[in-house]
């Protein structure tokens, strides 16, 4: 992937991407009331869908590759790609990434959150807002001149000073009118290391950070990828566009980035 040339978005592209961006913060908005116990994993997704076709926007994930459904839902100790299904009820106590890429007027608008079921147990809920925290960091990090590790760098060191681990098989990525491209941004690495940052630059930045190992399987659906040891993992997830004097998240509805 990191063959491919780097796309600097002009401003014009930027204000689709942060068009898309909107829409997809407002679809995980939607989403949040309904995940609650008893919900299934399949409602959250057919609603998502429904929500989606009506604003005029695709799912980018339905197809994609052959994953046959809208949106990613990931419970407890998968780490990312969970497949919505009828027979998977949440519970009281779980946790749930929700992962959704809008495509809308042909750029993709990529964000995820972890969200409480009920009452999560106090290790879960610190694993989730320290995720939370961890993402913001490497956002932090992101400005001209900086550099891909510095992002790893600053997600791996607070991550790892909790107790946790970082996910190394999946990294952040290039987005925009296509849904996977460079850069990689892993979220483990060395400062001063790795591309540099440049201005028009979008990526996403989706530190995946587990309870127990990094490692994860992948099941054979080819799809759902778990930790190893079956502990829990929770991921937030944020497109960002480098400016000329900083860092600018196109999937929120705010405009502050948490000092």
């Amino acid at each position: 992937m990191d063959q491919e040339p780097i796309i600097l978005m002009s401003s014009r592209e930027i204000e689709k991407m942060r068009q898309a961006g909107r829409m997809a913060a407002e679809l995980l908005d939607y989403l949040e009331p309904m995940v609650q116990p008893g919900v299934t994993t399949l409602e959250l997704n057919d609603a998502a869908e429904a929500w989606t076709q009506a604003r005029g926007a695709k799912s980018a994930p339905l197809g994609y590759h052959g994953f046959p459904k809208s949106i990613c839902t990931s419970v407890n100790e998968v780490v990312c790609h969970g497949i919505p299904n009828a027979k998977q009820t949440l519970k009281d106590g779980d946790i749930i990434n929700i992962d959704v890429t809008p495509l809308l007027d042909g750029y993709h608008g990529d964000t995820s959150r972890t969200f409480f079921v009920g009452q999560p147990s106090p290790l879960a809920r610190r694993l989730v807002e320290v995720t939370e925290e961890s993402m913001w960091r490497g956002i932090q990090a992101v400005k001209p001149g900086a550099r891909v590790g510095d992002i790893g760098a600053a997600i791996q060191e607070y991550a790892e000073a909790q107790g946790f681990s970082v996910v190394r098989d999946f990294v952040g990525h290039g987005v925009g009118r296509i849904f996977h491209a460079a850069p990689q941004i892993p979220h483990y690495g060395t400062r001063g290391k790795g591309k540099k940052l440049r201005a028009g630059m979008v990526f996403t930045i989706e530190p995946m950070i587990n309870e127990g190992t990094w490692e994860v399987e992948v099941l054979a659906d080819n799809w759902t990828a778990v930790t190893k040891d079956r502990k829990l993992s929770a991921q937030f997830e944020h497109t960002v566009v480098v400016t000329n004097d900083g860092v600018e998240v196109l999937t929120t509805l705010s405009e502050l980035v948490p000092a």
